[in-house]
């Protein structure tokens, strides 16, 4: 593997759409040996739902506006330079729970996850309620249990 530098300027690089979150994929599993990187751009509403990762470990900063961060039974309103970090087998959730944009980086170890929301990003776009079907394969596929119910 020969790894390169990589240098963005402001919004550069590709960005997945989520319903309206967009996550901007800054450093991939080709990119890197350590970890996946993203900048998350989250709409009001946006909620992943408590989850955990067997292998990923993930890491939240806040950047601007609110995030709501959840690491086992600790919650925190996470505003501008928050940083919460999650080992693998911990359940974790993030929403955005204001009623405006807020913006985090997030750091997935081992590197890979881009693929997983690639992938998410391809199931939202169709049109109609995500179907429950495929998100819970794909979750499966990428390491990722659901422990609350996703909302729609």
């Amino acid at each position: 593997m020969s790894l390169q530098a990589l240098v963005y300027e402001p919004e550069a690089g590709e960005t997945l759409t989520l319903r309206g979150t967009k996550v901007r994929v800054l450093c991939t599993e080709a990119d890197s040996v350590g970890a996946s990187t993203f900048e998350f751009q989250a709409a009001p509403g946006f909620d992943t739902g408590s989850h955990f990762h067997s292998k990923i470990e993930e890491q939240f900063y806040v950047i601007d506006g609110e995030m709501e961060l959840r690491a086992a039974d600790k919650v925190i309103v996470g505003r501008p330079g928050a940083f919460v970090t999650v080992p693998a087998g911990i359940a974790h959730a993030f929403a955005n729970r204001s009623d405006s944009p807020s913006r985090m980086l997030l750091v997935c170890t081992p590197p890979g996850h881009e693929r997983y929301f690639a992938e998410l990003a391809q199931i939202l776009a169709r049109p109609g309620a995500p179907d429950a079907d495929d998100i819970a394969a794909l979750r499966a596929r990428f390491d990722t249990t659901q422990v609350s119910p996703l909302s729609t």
